[in-house]
């Protein structure tokens, strides 16, 4: 039976791991993975592979998407015998686009501490070197494979006024480009990191549109950020007919400022038209 946490119950430890650089690895994070005595993990191939580097042996339980909901007697079998479980996904925190929510979400369910230790992960190298506005941030992770299912969240996300951070595929980041220009619009910077922290790290940045034409050859894990709807931002206070009318006050035609309202708002003309003549959808 190991060490205790802070108030000597037995725990689920949530621990980071390297994306790329061994370095990376926390002093904390080897000693707790000493101190465990069972660790689940993502693939028990990779996990192996880092302890033995780490020089450390312990028990191993695989636990990814498919069967982390079937594990969850097994994690109780272990927290209410005092045992302490580290949980681990391939690279970087565990449930932060990986597996390990239920696992962690059941074990406060049944009264066990769950503490996650901070650490590696994509997300915030990508955004603090993107030379975009870090604050507010909206992580979304992947968009979905299917491009109309892809467009769709795309639409959901076109007026959000934060700065958007993505992972995508190498496969798919030209698609996705594409359809950042069509729904957000060219004119929007953008930052994409591929091989944060490895050998190959690189940052192509600029306008989505700029990166389009580029047609870089993107290699390796990616993550996006994409500058937020400026233009919500600065009339988020305004009632869509406030807003057309502050166009009308300084000259304009009403067609002219309604167009003008929607490129501002990331909205189709018909939208802006049809709310600011009050026409209600059939």
């Amino acid at each position: 039976m190991s060490q205790k946490s802070y108030d000597n119950s037995p725990t689920l430890y949530l621990i980071p791991t390297p994306i790329g650089n061994m370095e990376d690895i926390t002093i904390r994070a080897v000693n707790i993975l000493k101190m465990v005595d069972v660790i689940f993990c993502e693939d028990t191939r990779v996990t192996g592979q880092l302890l033995k580097y780490l020089n450390i042996s312990k028990k191993l339980i695989s636990s990814h998407n498919y069967n982390e909901s079937s594990n969850k007697e097994k994690l109780l079998e272990y927290l209410s015998s005092g045992s302490n479980v580290g949980l681990v996904s391939d690279r970087g925190t565990p449930i932060i686009s990986d597996p390990g929510y239920e696992l962690a979400k059941f074990a406060i369910e049944e009264g066990y501490n769950v503490v996650s230790l901070p650490g590696a992960t994509a997300l915030i190298p990508a955004l603090t070197s993107s030379g975009i506005s870090p604050m507010p941030f909206y992580y979304y992770g992947f968009l979905n494979s299917k491009d109309s299912a892809r467009r769709k969240e795309l639409e959901f996300l076109k007026n959000i006024d934060a700065t958007l951070i993505l992972y995508e595929a190498p496969h798919r980041i030209n698609k996705t480009l594409k359809d950042l220009g069509n729904i957000l619009g060219n004119n929007r910077k953008i930052s994409i990191s591929r091989e944060i922290t490895k050998k190959y790290e690189e940052i192509y940045r600029g306008t989505i549109g700029e990166l389009i034409d580029q047609n870089n050859d993107y290699k390796g894990e990616l993550v996006v950020v994409v500058e937020g709807n400026k233009s919500t931002t600065e009339y988020k206070t305004l009632t869509i007919e406030e807003h057309v009318n502050l166009y009308i006050e300084d000259g304009k035609s009403s067609m002219d400022a309604i167009k003008i309202v929607a490129k501002e708002r990331g909205m189709k003309k018909s939208e802006i038209y049809d709310v600011y003549h009050n026409i209600e959808k059939k």
